[in-house]
């Protein structure tokens, strides 16, 4: 049986090991999961677009994540990756205190929002740090501002 390991970076190898050692194979691809309790990721498991390379990157290097019917993009600093991960899997794995949803399809980092414009549709329009823009919907409107402290 395979799963796959949702801990922080320092226990990621040890847990791996001990895990290995017991005849439990552990796997980014795996549709199980194993978590820290009362913890959250501190890294994602993903895949390059370009050459399928399978690599971890830091939630702080995470500006936005967006889903797109049966594929979910993670938009990093230096590049776009994919993963294996449902947007409400993901949801769980990331401290609320870091991150936002902001639609049905979109998760943001709060650190990377640099600007957010209303619009007259009960609808914010945010711009990331790196320049991209994405859409607060209507129905997670007022959760937005709440989060925010608007």
């Amino acid at each position: 049986m395979k799963f796959r390991l949702a801990v922080s970076e320092e226990r990621l190898e040890e847990l791996t090991r001990q895990l290995n050692e017991k005849g439990i194979e552990i796997d980014d691809s795996a549709d199980l999961v194993l978590s820290e309790a009362d913890s959250f990721a501190g890294f994602l498991s993903v895949r390059s677009a370009e050459d399928g390379g399978k690599r971890h990157v830091s939630i702080e290097d995470v500006i936005y994540i967006e889903s797109y019917g049966h594929s979910v993009e993670v938009h990093c600093k230096e590049g776009t990756y994919q993963t294996a991960d449902r947007l409400y899997q993901l949801q769980s794995f990331l401290d609320p205190k870091q991150f936002i949803r902001i639609s049905n399809s979109v998760i943001v980092s709060r650190a990377q929002i640099k600007d957010i414009r209303p619009t007259l549709s009960q609808k914010f329009i945010l711009t990331m740090k790196d320049g991209s823009r994405v859409d607060v919907t209507r129905s997670y409107y007022s959760e937005f501002k709440r989060a925010i402290g608007i």
